[in-house]
C-alpha cells in the first residue's frame, strides 16, 4: 500500500532504552550481569495489588494489569540481593551511571537539571517486585539534526531495567528472572517531530551512534530497546513497545499507520450501520458464565481479532466470540441476550468478579471502535505488526521515591564533563577519511569498532597501510567468524606480533587469513608458531623466478595459444605455491615480465 505520510498527518516520536555499562546496579551494589536460569539459587511468589497514590488516584494502565490476577514467581541468584526482592530499601543512586547519563545528555545538547530526584513509576505487569520502576529525570530540551529537519529531545531519564520474563507453561503464573532487574539504563524520549519513516530511522540511528560514542553502554541483543509513538490525522497516539532493531522500525511504523486507517474505516462502517454498545452484562449460566451483545458489530474480522487478543491476555477459563446466529455456541442464548443477525456476542466463563471485569474492559474497547483509534500501548511482534498490551499510562503513574535522597548536580562537574566529551563516531569517520585517505565504508567500519584506538596506534607505529590494518582487525575476523572460527580467542598481543612481522616483510599480507585462523584455533601459540606450522616463511626472488620459468616451460602450449590471456590461469598456479610467502604484486610483476619475454621469442 502506497501511503502519503504528509497527507495523512503522520507524526512519530521515539523512546530509546539503553543499558549502561557500569560496575554495579542502579540502587544496590550487585553486579549487572545476566545469569543462566539453571544457576538460580532461590525463588518466591507474589500477587501485585494496586493502591491509590497520595493524591487518591489510580493509573488506568495499572488498573488493567491488576485485572489479570496473575501469580508472579521470581527467581534469584548469588548475584542478586534483598533490594531486587523488595525486602530492603534501595541504596543511593549509582553516581557512575549518573555521570554516563550526563555525558549522553551533553552530547545531545540537552540541559541537565540542578537536582536529581528519583521517582516511582507504577508497573504492575510483574516485571518489578515492588510494583514500580525507579526513574530519575536527568535532562531536557536537546536536539538531533536530521536530513529531514531537526528533532527535539524532550527528556533523558536514568532508570532501573525491569526483570526479564521467562517462558512458563503455567498460564496462571508468570515467571521473572531478577538478574536484569536494577541494571542502569537511560530512557531517551524525542518530541513528536518525526514526519516520515526515513526520518524515523535516521533519528534512531543517530541516537544509537551517540550512545555508542560514549563507550559506556552495553552491546548485544536485548541491551537496547526502542519504543515508537505514532499518530495520524483523526487517529490517536499509540505507543508500540519493544522494536528490537532498526531494520524493523520503518515496517512497524507503516503497519501501525495502516492499522489506524483501518480503524477509522471501521468507525465509518459502524456509524453507517447505526451500531451501538449495550452496556448490559448478561448472566447466562449459574454464577460463572456471562455475556455481552454488541449491536451491529458482527462480521468485521478486525474487531474480532482485537477482542480475541485482549481476551487471551485476561486468560479466562473459557471465552467465545460469536458473529453468526447459527453458531452452536449461541444455542440457548439468542433470546436471552437479544441477539440478532449482524450482532457480535462475547461469552466469558470464570469467577464472577473476574468475568465481569473482563467484559467491562471489552465494552470499553467497543466504545472506542465508535470513536476511532484509542490511545493505548501495544507490543511489537516478530512479523512487525503489534498487539494490544494496556491503555496508555497517565500522570497518576508517577510519584516521588521517598527512600532515595536527591543529588545536586554541581555546575563545575558539568563543565568538567563538557571539556572531556568523547568524539562522536560520525566525526571520527570524517577524520579517518581525511587523515588516512580511506573510503567512507572502511572509515565507518573501524570508527564503530572497539579497535579504533588500536588501529590508530598500529598505523602510526608500524607505518602500515590503513586498509591493510582494517582488513586484519575487522574484515578477516568477520569472514572467519562466518565459518565458525572462534576469532574471540585472538588476543591483542597476537595482533601486535603479526603487525610487527608484516612490517619487517617476513611474510606477505596474503598469509594473514591463515595465520589468524591458526591463532583462533590455537590461542596458546604465537604468530611465529603459526608461520612455521603453515609454512609461510618468505622466499628469495630468485626462487620465485626459477619456479615461474618452470611453469612457463610446462605451459608452453597455453602461452602460444592464449598469449597475454594466459596470465590469469598462470597467476593462479604460482599463487597456489607462494600464497602468504610473497606479496602478490611482486609475483604479478615477475610473471608479466616473464610472459612478455616468452611471447617476444615465439
Amino acid at each position: 500500500m502506497q501511503l502519503d505520510y504528509e497527507l495523512l498527518g503522520f507524526k512519530a516520536g521515539l523512546e530509546i532504552h539503553q543499558q549502561l555499562d557500569t560496575t554495579e546496579k542502579l540502587f544496590c551494589r550487585c553486579p549487572p550481569i545476566l545469569k543462566d536460569v539453571k544457576d538460580a539459587k532461590y525463588s518466591f511468589s507474589r500477587y501485585l495489588r494496586l493502591s491509590e497514590s497520595e493524591l487518591g488516584e489510580k493509573d488506568k494502565a495499572a488498573i488493567e494489569e491488576e485485572k489479570k490476577e496473575k501469580k508472579i514467581r521470581y527467581i534469584g541468584y548469588d548475584t542478586t540481593c534483598l533490594v531486587e526482592a523488595d525486602e530492603e530499601p534501595p541504596g543511593p543512586l549509582n553516581t557512575e551511571a549518573l555521570d554516563i547519563a550526563l555525558v549522553i545528555s551533553l552530547l545531545m545538547n540537552m540541559h541537565p537539571v540542578d537536582k536529581v530526584f528519583t521517582m516511582r513509576k507504577i508497573v504492575l505487569d510483574g516485571s518489578n517486585t515492588s510494583g514500580f520502576q525507579r526513574t530519575a529525570y536527568i535532562s531536557s530540551n536537546g536536539m538531533i539534526k536530521s536530513n529531514f529537519g531537526n528533532v527535539s529531545i524532550s527528556s533523558l531519564c536514568l532508570e532501573e531495567d525491569a526483570a526479564q520474563k521467562i517462558d512458563n507453561a503455567d498460564k496462571n503464573e508468570d515467571t521473572y528472572s531478577l538478574d536484569r532487574l536494577g541494571i542502569p539504563l537511560v530512557e531517551i524520549s524525542t518530541a513528536a517531530d518525526i514526519k516520515s519513516l526515513k526520518q524515523l530511522r535516521e533519528v534512531a540511528e543517530k541516537i544509537g551512534m551517540i550512545l555508542r560514542s560514549t563507550e559506556k553502554v552495553k552491546r548485544g541483543l536485548g541491551t537496547i530497546r526502542q519504543d515508537v509513538n505514532i499518530s495520524i490525522k483523526d487517529g490517536a497516539r499509540v505507543e508500540i513497545k519493544g522494536v528490537q532493531d532498526l531494520r524493523s522500525l520503518e515496517e512497524v511504523a507503516k503497519n501501525e499507520v495502516i492499522r489506524q486507517i483501518n480503524l477509522l474505516n471501521i468507525k465509518k462502517t459502524l456509524k453507517e450501520r447505526c451500531a451501538t454498545v449495550n452496556k448490559k452484562i448478561f448472566n447466562v449460566s449459574g454464577d460463572d458464565t456471562f455475556a455481552i451483545n454488541l449491536k451491529k458489530f458482527g462480521n468485521l474480522p478486525e474487531i474480532e481479532r482485537e477482542f480475541d487478543t485482549r481476551l487471551k491476555k485476561f486468560n479466562p477459563d473459557y471465552y467465545a466470540i460469536i458473529s453468526n446466529d447459527k453458531d452452536a455456541k449461541l444455542i440457548g442464548l439468542k433470546e436471552e441476550i437479544d441477539y440478532k443477525n449482524g450482532d457480535l456476542a462475547i461469552v466469558v466463563r470464570d469467577k464472577r468478579k473476574k468475568a465481569i471485569s473482563i467484559l467491562n474492559s471489552i465494552l470499553e474497547r467497543a466504545d472506542y471502535f465508535l470513536i476511532g483509534v484509542p490511545e493505548e500501548t501495544r507490543r511489537a511482534l516478530p512479523d512487525n505488526t503489534s498487539e494490544y498490551m494496556r491503555p496508555l499510562p497517565g500522570a497518576a503513574r508517577m510519584y516521588p521515591e521517598t527512600d532515595v535522597e536527591p543529588i545536586i548536580i554541581d555546575r563545575d562537574k558539568i563543565e568538567r564533563i563538557k571539556e572531556n566529551l568523547p568524539e562522536l563516531i560520525d566525526h571520527r569517520t570524517e577524520r579517518y577519511i581525511k587523515d588516512y585517505l580511506i573510503s567512507e565504508e572502511l572509515a565507518s567500519l573501524i570508527s564503530r569498532s572497539k579497535n579504533y584506538r588500536f588501529f590508530e596506534d598500529v598505523v602510526n607505529k608500524y607505518n602500515l597501510p590503513p586498509t591493510l590494518v582494517i582488513r586484519t582487525l575487522e574484515i578477516i575476523p568477520q569472514e572467519l567468524k562466518r565459518n565458525n572460527i572462534p576469532v574471540e580467542n585472538i588476543t591483542k598481543n597476537h595482533f601486535i606480533s603479526l603487525f610487527r612481522i608484516i612490517q619487517s616483510k617476513e611474510i606477505a599480507k596474503e598469509g594473514i587469513p591463515q595465520i589468524l585462523e591458526f591463532l583462533a584455533k590455537n590461542p596458546d601459540k604465537s604468530v611465529e608458531d603459526a608461520i612455521k606450522y603453515i609454512g609461510l616463511n618468505t622466499v628469495d626472488l630468485a626462487d620465485i623466478e626459477e619456479y615461474i620459468d618452470k611453469i612457463i616451460e610446462e605451459k608452453r602450449d597455453l602461452l602460444i595459444n592464449k598469449r597475454d590471456l594466459s596470465f590469469s590461469p598462470l597467476m593462479g598456479v604460482v599463487m597456489k605455491e607462494f600464497r602468504g610467502k610473497v606479496d602478490g604484486k611482486k609475483i604479478s610483476d615477475i610473471l608479466k615480465r616473464k610472459i612478455d619475454e616468452f611471447i617476444k621469442n615465439i
